[in-house]
């Protein structure tokens, strides 16, 4: 079965993929954490939390679009963290936190323009998320993936909000 990829931006990564593996777990192939959208090479998570690399922490999941429709994805992604923080999802703040899609496609794009404005009327404050076009994805390290699941009392800020 064909997948595509999906990138997102939602604060820490380590919630981001409990709620969508929670979320989506039969439409999915993969998931992964890690960094996107910065300069650094290969960064690591020390270099990416100085705030200096330009990355964001993001989970990019490999998905099946015959199972999960791109847009539900986008509307999960919106719905499950802050988007009208600049920097900013809870406790945690610096530009690695941003709200932020990394598109594939013009396709993916355009959808996700067109969830972000259906979204906006849902909500009073100006959403701030970024909609970007995919760089190149770096893996975190091994004790980032699955983290939650492996600590499941561990910090995540996470919650759906309507």
């Amino acid at each position: 079965m064909a997948t595509e990829k999906a990138t997102f931006g939602a604060g820490c990564f380590w919630g981001t993929e409990k709620f969508f593996e929670s979320e989506f777990k039969d439409g999915l192939k993969s998931l992964a954490v890690g960094y996107e959208g910065g300069d650094k090479e290969n960064p690591t998570y020390r270099d990416v939390c100085t705030g200096k690399t330009g990355h964001a922490e993001v989970l990019q999941v490999e998905y099946y679009p015959k199972k999960v429709d791109y847009k539900d994805l986008c509307r999960f992604f919106w719905r499950m963290h802050d988007p009208t923080t600049v920097n900013r999802q809870g406790n945690d703040r610096g530009t690695q936190y941003r709200s932020v899609v990394f598109y594939h496609s013009e396709q993916q794009k355009k959808d996700a323009e067109e969830v972000k404005q259906e979204v906006q009327k849902q909500i009073e404050e100006p959403i701030v998320t970024e909609i970007s076009p995919a760089k190149v994805f770096y893996s975190a390290e091994k004790e980032h993936q699955q983290y939650l699941k492996r600590n499941p009392g561990g910090y995540c800020n996470h919650k759906i909000r309507w």
